[in-house]
């Protein structure tokens, strides 16, 4: 497929199943032209009513904060109900509890404190990482992403829909270069034979971190031929995301007679800086570093994004991350000893009441509302 071709490409049965993460939608023309009434009709918990949206960054094991954070907030009885959720990589696996409600903190703090690397992913050989497409395998993640994206969930996700609420997931369209924001409350709602298993493949391909885990194909449609895309974690192109800068906001506010300003939570499963390490000078160190240096600052120009969208749009920015004096001993990629204190963490600083931070590095901070 063309890059020609890539512009018109879409899942078959599913023609707003996702769009670019960089410009707005193609439907936002015909989203404009809908009546008042049939915004109404369309979106009757959150037409009219406050608006919270939530997004969920990359992170890895780390994302046991966030799962820690949202059972704590939950106890703490101030966890809104979110109108939008979106994720990336390890929040695409939280998005979608998140997304549903306090119902599901058992099931993330489950997933966060008790699973280990075996259990996510399968190592390759020395030789297989070298000839194959990544240097390990998750088949592992696969089985457990069936056993907790049932048909039950995604009915839910879709009932959901039906109320006007949105639950976005991020990956990395690796052959266009560009960001992908896949609607998954669309897809459940879609009524497609398959939508479930495409709903577990997106959470898959967020995740896949390059050259550690496998890239996700996807099936679509360009001028009535068939053709794959390669999909990984969105975390390369945005670690975190709310809507495309391209969107007018304001206006969709105004359409939807949203009165007050509406409230952006940002969690960070991650520092704002890796502690320093001395990195040994082999290709490996030094790549898997560079890597990871990259990761943070890919996440540091989308938080200075998000904030200059939040104050051109109206929006009270709100942001919370792993704190710097907090050590890293975990001793695997996905140590649940090491996950079950980031959990008690992330917990601890909700259960009371969360000290939100009003911007992001660089900038005037004030914490607490």
């Amino acid at each position: 497929m063309n890059a020609e071709l890539q512009k018109v490409a879409t899942i078959p049965g599913i023609p707003h199943a996702r769009g670019w993460g960089d410009t707005r939608p193609d439907y936002f023309e015909e989203w404009m032209s809908l009546s008042a009434q049939e915004l109404r009709e369309r979106y009757p918990e959150s037409f009219g009513k406050p608006h919270n949206y939530l997004a969920i960054s990359g992170g890895g094991a780390r994302g046991a904060f966030g799962a820690g954070l949202l059972n704590g907030w939950t106890a703490a009885g101030t966890r809104p109900e979110f109108t939008i959720v979106t994720g990336v990589s390890t929040g695409a696996i939280l998005a979608p509890f998140a997304f549903l409600g306090s119902e599901y903190d058992s099931l993330i703090k489950t997933f966060y404190t008790t699973m280990s690397t075996e259990d996510l992913i399968k190592k390759r050989s020395m030789i297989g990482a070298v000839t194959k497409d990544a240097a390990t395998d998750s088949a592992p993640l696969k089985s457990q992403l069936a056993k907790y994206v049932t048909d039950e969930l995604v009915a839910k996700i879709a009932a959901e829909y039906a109320q006007g609420r949105a639950l976005f997931i991020g990956t990395t369209n690796l052959d266009a270069a560009r960001s992908v924001n896949w609607n998954i409350t669309a897809i459940a709602a879609s009524g497609a034979p398959n939508a479930t298993q495409l709903i577990r493949d997106i959470i898959l391909a967020s995740a896949a971190i390059p050259a550690a885990f496998p890239p996700v194909m996807f099936n679509v449609e360009a001028n009535g031929q068939s053709y794959d895309e390669l999909h990984v974690d969105g975390g390369v192109s945005s670690s975190v995301f709310v809507y495309p800068i391209g969107l007018d906001w304001v206006e969709v506010l105004e359409r939807m007679e949203v009165k007050a300003k509406p409230s952006l939570y940002i969690l960070r499963n991650g520092y704002l800086q890796d502690a320093w390490v001395a990195v040994k000078r082999n290709t490996l160190e030094i790549a898997g570093y560079s890597m990871s240096t990259l990761m943070t600052y890919v996440g540091h120009g989308d938080f200075n994004r998000m904030y200059l969208e939040a104050q051109r749009d109206g929006l009270i920015f709100n942001f919370i991350k792993i704190p710097a004096d907090f050590e890293d001993t975990s001793t695997e990629p996905f140590d649940p000893a090491w996950m079950s204190q980031l959990f008690d963490l992330g917990y601890s600083m909700a259960v009371n009441g969360i000290e939100w931070q009003k911007s992001p590095p660089g900038y005037d901070t004030n914490v607490g509302e």
